[in-house]
């Protein structure tokens, strides 16, 4: 997880470079993709497993932040959704294995089941 982490930093040095410097999203970013390999190696230093959730949570929302740059630059055609699609993918990888370690690491947590949200029709299973 710590080594997908660090590919998706390499990962977005040539989107970063392509960006214009005063884009916000530049700066927002690198700084996103920057906290998530930093939140695990110091999540991995800690001894108890409420410090090291908390630091993988960070993670975990640093790299939700990541993708939600990702859809920005989209939304401001700065790179074409394709190209988008694969950090996606990279950052999916990365968030699954940080819900895992923090699930393996908080036996107090609550964990809700994935949900299917839907606007309009109902599942079959749900009308029955």
């Amino acid at each position: 997880m710590y080594q997908a982490s660090i590919e998706f930093i390499a990962w977005t040095i040539p989107l970063l470079d392509r960006l214009p410097g005063t884009a916000s999203v530049r700066n927002q970013l690198d700084r996103a993709s920057t906290s998530v390999p930093l939140n695990i190696a110091e999540g991995n230093g800690k001894f108890t497993s409420p410090d090291r959730c908390r630091f993988f949570d960070n993670a975990r929302g640093s790299a939700l932040e990541a993708a939600a740059c990702l859809d920005v630059m989209a939304a401001k055609r700065f790179v074409d959704t394709e190209e988008i699609e694969t950090g996606k993918a990279m950052l999916v990888k990365i968030v699954s294995m940080l819900f895992g370690l923090i699930r393996a690491n908080s036996d107090t947590r609550v964990f809700e089941e994935r949900a299917s949200y839907r606007i309009g029709k109902k599942r079959e299973q749900d009308q029955e």
